[in-house]
């Protein structure tokens, strides 16, 4: 029964340390840009979008479409780093715990 009292400790530690990153993570931002930084996406660290600039350049009707496309190249850079940015901190989160393969947190 050892074994399981300690496995019981680690988990509540993971908890513990899963509450933590959570709020870090919410403090955390990321900026993703297309169009060579004329199109700047900013995300926090659950992937909310906090912010957009748009080089005034690309503010004519005829760049409609062109900056819509940037805009969406944009968030996906944004996004991207944001999912690099949790699973760094996941792994520091569960670094002591055995999981089993394919298992993913949160739950």
């Amino acid at each position: 029964m050892k074994n399981l009292g300690d496995m019981m400790k680690q988990v509540q530690a993971m908890q513990e340390r899963m509450a933590e990153m959570q709020a870090k993570l919410e403090q955390a931002s990321v900026t993703g840009q297309s169009g060579g930084g004329l199109v700047k996406v900013t995300l926090n660290g659950k992937g909310a979008m906090t912010g957009l600039v748009i080089d005034p350049s690309l503010m004519s009707p005829e760049e409609k479409e062109i900056l819509e496309d940037l805009i969406v190249a944009a968030h996906a850079d944004a996004k991207s780093k944001s999912e690099a940015m949790m699973a760094e901190e996941m792994k520091s989160v569960t670094g002591g715990l055995p999981l089993p393969p394919g298992m993913k947190l949160p739950f």
